[in-house]
C-alpha cells in the first residue's frame, strides 16, 4: 500500500522489542522538534493489528484531502509535502487551520537537523532524505532549492517522520534493506493549484528509476516523504528474497480501503549457505553484424559509465553465414529498461532481449592493507562455505609503476605480506 513516512516509521517501530519501543518514543519526543509530539497507537485494518504513528504539531494533526472523482480517501491525513516558490505558488493540499500559512525555508530545516541531539549518522541520513525532497520540489517548481519554502506544520511533521525512520534503522542495524515495487495509488488530489493526478509531481520525481505501479485503489498511497525514504535507504527493489523471518511489523494508515492499508516490514536473516540464489541480475543482449569494433567498444564504454554491472562481447555466427558480435549488458533488474534504451540508442540493433537471472554472490567487503609498496585495497568475499580475497587491480598497477616492478611481481609481493 505504497509508502508514507509515518507508516514506514510505525512498521519499523513494531520490529523493536517492547522496552526499545518506549525508549524510542522518549528519545524522539526529547529531541526538541518545535511543538512536535509523537505517539504510537494500536490500529486494525482488515482484521490485522498493527501500529499507527500519530504526529501532532501544537496538538494538531495535519489533514489533507484527495479529490473524489471516484470513491476514494487519503490513507494518510498529515504527510503530503507542501512547498511554494517565492511567488506563493503552492504545491500540496489546502489546509483548514491557519497555522499552515507559516512557512519555513530549506536552509532553516537544514539548521534544525544539524542541531538535533542525535548521532552523526542519524543526522546525516535525515539531512540527505530531506534534501531529496527539497530537490524534487525545486525541480517541480522550476526554482533553486534555496528559494523553496515549505508549510511549517507539514514540514515539522515530515521532519519527525524522517528523523524517526533514521533513528529506528540505527537501532535495528540492518545490513541490507530491500523493498517491493512501490504501489503509488490512483486518482486525483486537491491542491492549492486545483486538482492534480496521483502520484503528486514531487513523488514522481523521487520515484524515477524505481519500479512502481498504480493498481485500482483510488487515493495517494505514496507520498514524497515515503518516496524519499525509500530512495535513500533501499538497496534493491524486488520481491521478498529468501530469508528466515524473525519479526514482522505493520505500520497502519488512517484510512480504510478494501485492502489492508498498511506497510509491512520483515526483519530476518538471509542464509548464505542456502541452495537458493541470493541475488538477481538482468541480462540484456543484442546481435550485431553491421557495426565496427570501434563503435561497439564505444557503446560498451557508455554502458559501463552509466553503471552497468558488466559489459562483454561474444563472437557469433548470424543468419546468412555472417560473422557477428553478441553484445551483453548486465545490470540490476530495476535498471533494465534504462539500459535497454541505451543499447537501442548506441547500437544498430532494432531489438534487445532481456533475461532475468538468479545469481549466487558472496557477501563482499573492501579493506585497506598497508604494504611496503603502499596502501592497497583488498576485496573480500564470503558465503556458501567459501572465503576469498583479492587486491584491487588498479592499486596493484599503481604500486608496480611507482616501485618499478612488473605487475605480477608487485602482486606476488603484496600477497606474501601478512
Amino acid at each position: 500500500m505504497g509508502a508514507a513516512g509515518d507508516m514506514l516509521m510505525a512498521a519499523l517501530y513494531e520490529l523493536l522489542e517492547d522496552k526499545d519501543r518506549q525508549d524510542f518514543l522518549r528519545e524522539i519526543n526529547a529531541l526538541g522538534l518545535p511543538e512536535v509530539k509523537v505517539s504510537a497507537t494500536g490500529a486494525v485494518k482488515c482484521g490485522i493489528t498493527g501500529t499507527r504513528m500519530v504526529v501532532k504539531i501544537g496538538g494538531e494533526e495535519e489533514h489533507s484531502h484527495d479529490h473524489d472523482l471516484a470513491p476514494s480517501g487519503h490513507h494518510h491525513p498529515h504527510e503530503h509535502e507542501h512547498a511554494h516558490s517565492p511567488h506563493g505558488h503552492e504545491h500540496g493540499h489546502h489546509h483548514e487551520h491557519a497555522r499552515t500559512h507559516a512557512s519555513v525555508g530549506f536552509s532553516e530545516i537544514e539548521t534544525l537537523l544539524a542541531r538535533l541531539p542525535v548521532s552523526p549518522r542519524v543526522r546525516e541520513h535525515a539531512a540527505a532524505v530531506y534534501r531529496l525532497i527539497a530537490e524534487a520540489e525545486a525541480a517541480v517548481h522550476g526554482r533553486p532549492v534555496e528559494q523553496i519554502h515549505f508549510h511549517e506544520v507539514g514540514q515539522m511533521d515530515a521532519v519527525a517522520d524522517i528523523v524517526g525512520v533514521s533513528m529506528l534503522l540505527e537501532r535495528l542495524g540492518p545490513e541490507r534493506i530491500v523493498a517491493s515495487p512501490v504501489h503509488v495509488g490512483a486518482g486525483h488530489v486537491h491542491t492549492a493549484h486545483g486538482i492534480l493526478p496521483v502520484p503528486a509531481p514531487a513523488t514522481v520525481r523521487l520515484l524515477q528509476g524505481i519500479p512502481c505501479y498504480a493498481g485500482q485503489i483510488q487515493g495517494e498511497l505514496c507520498t514524497p516523504t515515503g518516496a524519499a525514504l525509500l530512495r535513500h535507504f533501499v538497496a534493491e527493489f524486488r520481491p521478498l528474497p529468501p530469508m528466515r523471518v524473525e519479526k514482522t511489523g505493520y505500520g497502519m494508515g488512517a484510512k480504510d480501503f478494501a485492502a489492508a492499508n498498511c506497510v509491512r516490514a520483515f526483519r530476518g536473516e538471509c542464509d548464505d549457505d542456502a541452495s537458493e540464489a541470493n541475488d538477481a541480475v538482468a541480462e540484456l543482449c543484442c546481435n550485431l553484424d553491421d557495426m565496427s569494433g570501434e563503435a561497439i567498444g564505444h557503446a560498451a564504454q557508455i554502458l559501463l559509465r552509466e553503471g552497468a554491472l558488466d559489459v562483454f562481447t561474444t563472437p557469433v555466427q548470424m543468419k546468412k553465414g555472417r560473422p557477428g558480435v553478441l553484445l551483453t549488458c548486465l545490470c540490476a533488474p530495476a535498471e533494465a529498461r534504462r539500459f535497454a534504451a541505451l543499447l537501442l540508442e548506441h547500437t544498430s540493433s532494432f531489438g534487445v532481449r532481456e533475461t532475468l537471472c538468479a545469481r549466487y554472490i558472496l557477501a563482499r567487503s573492501v579493506t585497506e592493507k598497508q604494504t611496503r609498496l603502499g596502501t592497497v585495497r583488498v576485496k573480500s568475499g564470503e558465503g556458501y562455505g567459501v572465503a576469498k580475497a583479492k587486491p584491487e587491480y588498479e592499486d596493484i598497477a599503481q604500486a608496480a609503476e611507482k616501485n618499478g616492478l612488473s605487475f605480477m611481481r608487485a602482486m606476488n609481493d603484496i600477497l606474501k605480506e601478512d
